[in-house]
């Protein structure tokens, strides 16, 4: 099994606080840390690390040493970094605020992750090398088409459409939907693509647009619809320590439990309940790639009574 993740990646400077601070509000922090994240990055290690899939990563990161650090977090979990751009903008940064109930406030600056807007030869061929194909909505709209239009026949293409705005946008919505195998979203995402205020009419819809569709839900687990099937999987019940990156692993070892096509309920949940499994053993842990497990925990927590 192979992927390849198409997206975001940031170095994750993190400071835990009692609380997430309001307007205008100095808090001082209990500790900090740094640590690699990105959509796009926290999905293709959790699909090579819990998802045990051989997976490569295609992005841009800056000529710094925040890019070098990235790039070798990567590689240190056995990951193909040579589509891995680097980009005369820095690379990217989020400041993380996470509060004493794992709770957290984001905010990014994308720096070199919008420089990229299309595929070389090299990274084209990484994606049409692939059995599956992942994508998230944190780099430009262009370069997510690219990818999915260079995957190769029979590999399917997922999309995590987060964050969720582009496809707010009609044209954009309908260019890009028409590309998609499986699309992922969270119970916000669901209702701003949907464009309704209802849940079970927002899945109703989506579902009519695209092959697959999964909804992840928290603590509740997540939705899965395929056409007029419906499942529902159900979350491991843990006590979170941070929540930073839980719904990109999930994403990342979904996509690498699907394999390629056809789809069928059953592969979905499956895919969905390994997701959830690796997502819980994260939550448990602080930060975002430092806390994604393994396949053989993942394993474990399955066969879990």
């Amino acid at each position: 099994m192979s992927i390849a993740v198409v997206g975001s990646v940031n170095m994750d400077v993190v400071a835990r606080v009692p609380r997430i601070p309001g307007p205008g509000e100095t808090l001082l922090a209990t500790g900090s840390s740094r640590g690699g994240g990105g959509k796009g990055a926290n999905q293709v290690v959790g699909a090579a690390r819990a998802g045990g899939a051989d997976a490569a990563f295609i992005g841009a990161v800056g000529d710094d040493p925040d890019g070098r650090q990235l790039r070798a977090w990567l590689e240190a979990d056995g990951i193909d970094v040579s589509g891995l751009a680097t980009a005369a903008e820095p690379s990217g940064v989020a400041l993380i605020s996470v509060d004493d109930d794992a709770e957290n406030a984001i905010v990014v600056v994308a720096g070199a992750n919008g420089a990229l807007t299309s595929l070389n030869d090299a990274q084209r061929g990484i994606v049409a090398a692939a059995d599956t194909v992942a994508a998230q909505l944190e780099v430009p709209v262009e370069l997510v088409e690219a990818a999915a239009d260079a995957r190769g026949d029979g590999a399917l293409f997922v999309l995590n459409a987060a964050p969720s705005e582009p496809l707010t946008s009609p044209d954009v919505a309908e260019r890009v939907l028409d590309k998609v195998d499986v699309l992922i979203v969270n119970e916000h995402e669901l209702l701003d693509i949907a464009g309704v205020a209802d849940q079970s009419e927002a899945v109703d819809l989506l579902a009519a647009r695209v092959p697959a569709l999964v909804v992840t839900l928290g603590a509740v687990g997540s939705i899965i619809a395929l056409g007029p099937e419906r499942a529902q999987v159900p979350a491991f019940p843990v006590t979170p320590v941070d929540t930073t990156g839980a719904g990109d692993t999930f994403c990342g070892v979904f996509a690498a439990h699907l394999g390629r096509g056809p789809l069928d309920l059953d592969a979905l949940v499956a895919a969905a309940r390994a997701g959830a499994a690796a997502s819980a053993i994260a939550v448990t842990r602080p930060g975002a790639q430092p806390a994604v497990p393994t396949a053989a925990e993942v394993a474990a927590l399955l066969a879990s009574p």
